[in-house]
């Protein structure tokens, strides 16, 4: 099963376009945070969460937190749990250079 079709599932969305244009701002940030110029498939939940963070969070930019009818909601960047997945794939540099497995 696709990303896109497990969003679909995750959101209720139809809208193929909204979905793909998620899932391709969360494989920007998933690449540039591990250093990586190409996806791996250990990194594909990630980039499913970051996008699923990215649509609950539509309409809301910019906010740190909203109080509604009594009610306080917070917005972190990402759970940790996220992070966590993304620092054990997260490639480091030298000399300003991130060098990856080209073979793969």
């Amino acid at each position: 099963m696709s990303n896109i079709e497990k969003l679909k599932i995750l959101t209720g969305e139809s809208n193929d376009t909204l979905l793909e244009i998620l899932l391709a701002d969360a494989m920007e940030v998933v690449l540039s945070y591990t250093n990586r110029e190409k996806m791996i498939p250990e990194l594909e939940y990630p980039v499913r969460e970051l996008a699923l963070i990215a649509y609950n969070r539509m309409g809301t930019e910019g906010e740190s937190g909203r109080s509604e009818g009594g009610e306080s909601y917070s917005f972190e960047d990402a759970p940790k749990r996220i992070y966590d997945v993304l620092d054990k794939y997260r490639l480091v540099r030298v000399g300003g250079r991130a060098y990856e497995d080209k073979k793969k």
